[in-house]
């Protein structure tokens, strides 16, 4: 194949653009974001290999060799990992961040300039950091057990590169960077040994680097002999001590040396919200070390996700995405589990089914949850900040994992009615500050904060002085099915069913006002409902309402307002419901409509009350009017008349 000119693509370009000139303050991290591909290279043929050996091609001496040149102003990152084909490169390389490049782009929009470095590595375009010490990169690279052609990829950076086959006699990959000239201290030993002993000293494979010393040979008594002048000898070495961190006791790890790690295994430039390193021992042996980020990635809710945690088996890599560790609603989670009791040759199918593995996932859960706990319960303002980040997923976990439902529930937490709009109450506190008359907790699921808020659904709660939780997000209407009762006490929508809020003597007090109501009413209620009867199920007095005219309920168990939009918005196939339209019998339209009706029970404007009642009770929770046109005109001429 010919060597072929290629352009990036425009956004991409910009992006390219971004990553040299803007992103990365600290110039350092272009050498460890090599050294960390070249490591997760070597990674993956050790995996691949457990299947097919012909992988390795009698090569299985695992290193990452660094060679800096000051003639030719290069520095070369040599792996014999995996490799790449050509159409890998081009997927891998000719492209950056393929899958996020416009979510990253708007990301960068909306966050300030100060903050673009904690985004970069989200987006799997460190690689490309290499252009801001180099003005030309070359990468040369063949996979394991192909034939003897390898590729070629260059790039100047300028928006184009060109890519052609090549040959490779070694499997692996070499990264060859021409250094602009006043970046060329990363030719100088001190420099890099001082980025590798910062950055990669935990690499399990060593990174390795010729040294070159002049000495003054000796004799055989150790004598310097005179006369003889000087030799250089050359010798490789390791720079790195390659100690798998979680192998070593907490109280030998610096917090600085487990934020490196969190940013190599996560390639997040944030330091993470807290680190959870543990042993344990008895039926099942494993060491865990295990990150809780402190901001959300920008694909946590997208199907392509790489899941899991990275697995080892007595300090051999397995696997780099080991989902069946940890449960989906922890899939945020990041960290390293080394089994003793896992076979080397384990398969997906026995990760799925093994015994060993549903009691680490047992345990790990069982720990990130106390962690989660205690941080609650000391440090709750910082829980509250990991919340708002993360809260959305944790929320899953109580549909989904029935065995931690209720330390779940300890961890939730909720907006309401008596907090200020961003302040969070969890159910413990709801239950607390419940009136004594108060049986149930009672909550109102809805888009936002700012939609619920002004609900007439609230406004009895408002004068019982009852807390109303507000659950905000899509994740809720699916939550509050599992999680039905908290401390014995039934969660209750204020949006469906009938309500019962009062004593006995309020009650027998309101029933008496009802079947007044219902007297006086009577007729004009038939004629509301014959009127809306394709558009509702029932019209009736309300027990909610004490200033609005009306609002829209639905029946206990049926689909609310917020469900169906939920549901369009994810193109769901909505069943067929109607609510039922409950009305105020204190309000004035009441009277005024009846009046009309005493007057003539066929007039017009009782039709036209009747549907605009319907439409602003669709106005108050949220929902479309399906003729906005007649609803304005209504109004403009309700308007018209008062003004006469």
């Amino acid at each position: 194949m010919s060597k072929t000119t290629k352009q990036f693509q425009t956004e991409v370009q910009q992006l390219l653009d971004l990553v040299i000139h803007s992103l990365y303050s600290n110039k350092d991290i272009f050498l460890r974001e090599l050294i960390s591909n070249a490591s997760d290279a070597i990674d993956k043929i050790r995996f691949e290999s457990h299947s097919d050996e012909s992988l390795l091609e009698g090569n299985s001496d695992w290193k990452i060799k660094l060679i800096p040149n000051k003639d030719a102003g290069t520095l070369v990152i040599r792996d014999n990992g995996i490799g790449m084909n050509m159409a890998e490169v081009e997927e891998n390389i000719g492209t950056i961040a393929r899958s996020g490049t416009k979510a990253f782009m708007q990301s960068l929009k909306e966050k300030a300039s100060s903050d673009n470095p904690e985004l970069i590595g989200q987006f799997g375009v460190g690689f490309y950091a290499s252009f801001m010490v180099a003005d030309r990169v070359v990468l040369e690279t063949r996979k394991g057990g192909a034939a003897a052609d390898g590729c070629r990829w260059e790039s100047n950076g300028d928006g184009s590169y060109t890519i052609e086959e090549c040959s490779c006699e070694l499997r692996g990959t070499e990264i060859t960077l021409y250094l602009k000239e006043e970046f060329k201290e990363y030719l100088d030993e001190w420099k890099v040994r001082s980025i590798v002993k910062k950055y990669s000293d935990y690499i399990q494979y060593p990174v390795v680097m010729d040294i070159t010393r002049t000495e003054t040979p000796k004799g055989v008594d150790g004598e310097v002999i005179e006369g003889a002048g000087t030799i250089e000898k050359t010798e490789e070495q390791i720079l790195n001590s390659m100690k798998a961190i979680w192998a070593r006791a907490k109280s030998d790890v610096t917090d600085e040396e487990y934020t490196e790690f969190y940013k190599h295994i996560s390639h997040d430039y944030d330091a993470p919200f807290r680190t959870i390193h543990f042993s344990a021992e008895g039926t099942s042996e494993f060491k865990a070390l295990l990150y809780l980020p402190a901001k959300k990635p920008f694909d946590l809710f997208t199907n392509d996700r790489k899941k899991g945690l990275q697995l080892y088996v007595r300090r051999v890599f397995i696997s780099d995405k080991c989902e069946e560790l940890i449960p989906d609603y922890l899939r945020f989670v990041k960290g390293v589990v080394d089994s003793s009791d896992l076979p080397l040759n384990v398969s997906r199918e026995i990760l799925q089914e093994d015994v060993q593995i549903k009691r680490i996932q047992k345990s790990l859960v069982g720990k990130i949850i106390s962690t989660l706990t205690e941080v609650k319960e000391q440090k709750f303002d910082e829980y509250v900040t990991f919340w708002k980040e993360f809260g959305q997923v944790l929320k899953e976990g109580l549909h989904f994992d029935y065995a931690n439902k209720e330390k779940l529930q300890e961890l939730v937490l909720f907006e309401s009615t008596t907090s200020e709009a961003g302040s969070l109450v969890s159910l413990k506190d709801y239950v607390s500050r419940m009136p004594e008359n108060q049986k149930e907790i009672y909550y109102i699921t809805g888009s936002s904060r700012e939609t619920v808020e002004q609900s007439p659904h609230l406004e009895v709660f408002r004068a019982k002085g009852f807390e109303v939780l507000f659950l905000t997000d899509p994740v809720d209407e699916w939550v509050v099915q599992s999680m039905t009762e908290y401390q014995e006490k039934q969660l209750k929508a204020v949006d469906r069913g009938d309500l019962s809020l009062d004593s006995d003597e309020e009650k027998l007090e309101k029933e008496k006002k009802r079947e007044e109501a219902q007297k006086e009413f009577s007729d004009l209620i038939s004629l509301i409902g014959n009127q809306l009867k394709d558009k509702v199920k029932e019209v009736r007095f309300s027990n909610r309402l004490t200033d609005s005219a009306c609002c829209l309920v639905a029946d206990e168990y049926g689909m609310n307002a917020n469900m169906e939009r939920i549901m369009k918005a994810m193109n769901q196939t909505v069943p067929d419901s109607k609510r039922i339209l409950e009305l105020n019998p204190d309000h004035a339209i009441l009277k005024t409509m009846a009046a009309i009706h005493q007057k003539d029970a066929a007039a017009p404007a009782l039709t036209d009350y009747s549907d605009l009642l319907y439409d602003q009770a669709l106005l108050t929770e949220g929902s479309t009017i399906k003729d906005p046109l007649r609803f304005t005109r209504l109004v403009s001429e309700l308007m018209v008349k008062a003004a006469q």
